[in-house]
């Protein structure tokens, strides 16, 4: 729940849009600069006191998004794995996952300024999303100070990014392939992680996977309502769309074992799900709804 705005100087002069609120908290190279503008914009909007212009089109400034010097952005192959029964192995995987939270807020603030002639719905759901995704970030900042780190210490990769910039212009996919395709992928990992921390007796950031796996799921489930909402406006079967979007925009892959659990909680239907086991040519089975 967020229960106050952050100070942030900028949101008094947004000319009362959140839209543009969002596009400059996208540009902001401070990370904690930019998780506090996320935060504010949403209780801005929730107050009333921004509102929001649906069908302003914004035009796409150069260096998007802004994001600190650090960390130095590699390819996923060149990304170590270390062990999390280590302080150090542990403060990694703090680390990425700060680093996949920072994205996602940057992802979520996209959304926002991009796409206009959603309905005001659309917008307040995203700029949500945008801050609980600051709120996790600054969960695991926080976290990972405790181990004598701060985020920028290790390398990381720019996947979620890279599916954010091939699909600017169409908002059809992008519901389909980074919340529903990209953010779920989260849904399916964090058990596992999770496990592995309490494993290595570091409930602390286990605690942390627990409410980034709460929210995730409220995070899938709205990209589940805009995918579906855009299929009906358009008479498109969300089957065979996402299908097609998949392959059109090279989406990653894949594979199990998948948390049937929570992505039946965040939106897939039983169809979805089979078709998913199939397709990640998996001999596993599948727990049926109650």
């Amino acid at each position: 729940m967020i229960s106050a705005a952050p100070s942030v100087a900028f949101v008094p002069s947004l000319s009362n849009c959140v839209r543009t609120g969002a596009l400059v908290a996208l540009r902001e190279v401070d990370p904690a600069s930019k998780a506090a503008a996320a935060r504010a914009l949403y209780v801005a909007v929730l107050d009333g006191s921004l509102g929001c212009a649906e069908n302003l089109e914004l035009e796409e400034p150069s260096g998007l998004p802004g994001r600190p010097a650090r960390p130095e952005l590699v390819e996923p192959r060149k990304l170590g794995r270390r062990s999390m029964q280590s302080p150090e192995g542990r403060a990694v995987l703090l680390h990425a996952l700060a680093h996949i939270e920072f994205n996602a807020i940057n992802l979520a603030l996209d959304a926002v300024w991009r796409f206009a002639g959603m309905p005001a719905a659309f917008y307040v759901d995203w700029l949500k999303v945008a801050a609980e995704e600051a709120h996790h970030f600054s969960l695991l900042v926080a976290r990972l100070a405790e181990f004598g780190h701060t985020y920028g210490d290790f390398p990381a990769h720019d996947g979620l990014w890279d599916m954010c910039e091939r699909t600017r212009d169409d908002v059809l996919a992008r519901m389909a392939l980074v919340p529903r395709t990209l953010e779920a992928r989260g849904l399916d990992a964090s058990p596992p992680i999770r496990a592995r921390l309490q494993q290595a007796g570091d409930h602390a950031s286990a605690a942390i996977l627990d409410v980034i796996l709460r929210d995730e799921i409220g995070h899938v489930l709205i990209g589940n309502r805009w995918f579906r909402y855009l299929c009906e406006q358009g008479g498109l079967d969300p089957h065979v769309t996402y299908t097609r979007l998949a392959e059109q925009y090279h989406a990653p892959k894949l594979r199990g074992p998948f948390n049937f659990e929570a992505r039946r909680d965040a939106g897939f239907d039983e169809t979805e799900l089979a078709a998913l086991v199939a397709l990640a040519g998996l001999d596993q089975a599948r727990p049926t709804a109650d």
